[in-house]
């Protein structure tokens, strides 16, 4: 997979200098139609290779893409965040309620809902597992 990402950076590479070498030519970019910045006052045009240009409109492209994903998927997001803060709730939730029913009620059911202790020298009756009768 390394090797594949590489040979990909490296053709993609030898893609821009390609298209960089073919278009080495000065292009002016004006911000305003025909001599309507000369009314705003100062020079709205700048000259850059073309090549240049064609980057920069790429990498605003991809930007503008980005930023238009970004806040169409704003309500998955929130809805994905909303789910899972009620989750953790619902999680703590339900181990309160395995603690809190785990446990014993109060002492005196705990007393006898522990099993007693055979004692000593007794044996259990046969066929069970209850201690011998008195």
């Amino acid at each position: 997979m390394r090797f594949i990402r590489l040979l990909f950076l490296a053709l993609l590479a030898i893609l821009l200098v390609a298209v960089a070498l073919a278009n080495r030519d000065v292009v002016t970019l004006s911000a305003f139609p025909a001599n309507f910045g000369q009314y705003l006052g100062g020079d709205w045009s700048i000259s850059l290779p073309l090549f240049l240009v064609i980057f920069v409109a790429f990498a605003l492209g991809m930007l503008a893409g980005l930023v238009w994903e970004y806040l169409r998927e704003a309500h998955i997001r929130r809805e994905a965040r909303q789910r899972s803060a009620q989750i953790a709730r619902l999680e703590g939730e339900v181990g309160h309620l395995r603690d809190r029913h785990a446990a014993p009620r109060d002492e005196v059911v705990a007393i006898l809902d522990t099993p007693r202790a055979p004692k000593a020298g007794t044996t259990p009756a046969a066929g069970s597992t209850l201690p011998a009768p008195r």
